[in-house]
């Protein structure tokens, strides 16, 4: 038991986990960001090709 509540202790102070959450949920966000704008670039793009074909 006495083992368990020290290693425990030990993790509670150990701060890397948090650090490395956190990097992992700026770059996520990153990322949906990124994926929303090409998904909405794309769809404008598509639009506009699509117009200029229409009128040729």
């Amino acid at each position: 038991m006495f083992e368990y509540i020290k290693t425990w202790v030990a993790l509670k102070s150990d701060r890397r986990a948090v650090t490395a959450l956190e990097y992992g949920l700026i770059a996520g966000i990153i990322v949906a960001v990124i994926a929303l704008g090409f998904g909405v670039l794309g769809t404008n793009l598509s639009t506009k090709f699509s117009n200029i074909g229409n009128s040729l």
